[in-house]
């Protein structure tokens, strides 16, 4: 089970209306236990696109990297930590003008 500490959420423009929907950014820092293979002293972030259109909400991408040197990690979710990151993310679209 993944403990998001805290995140952030942007919306992503289309100024050319190509993309169908909305895209939406998320930051979310994540707490690791030190025994779970995605520990790292420095701290992670998850980087999340996620894509909203009329009733339908998915998970775009996401790319996992170091807090304090933003280095990209190469490491894929759980499939469990996948369906929690994507049910935090659609009831957490709220964005702050």
């Amino acid at each position: 089970m993944l403990t998001i500490a805290e995140y952030t959420v942007e919306e992503i423009k289309d100024p050319f209306g190509i993309i169908e929907g909305d895209r939406y950014e998320f930051i979310l820092y994540i707490n690791v236990p030190e025994d779970d293979e995605l520990f790292n002293e420095k701290g992670i972030y998850i980087k999340v696109l996620f894509g909203v259109n009329g009733d339908e909400s998915k998970l775009i991408k996401y790319d996992l990297y170091e807090a304090e040197s933003n280095q990209y990690l190469d490491f894929d979710l759980e499939e469990d930590e996948e369906k929690e990151v994507f049910e935090f993310c659609k009831t957490h679209l709220t964005v702050e003008e």
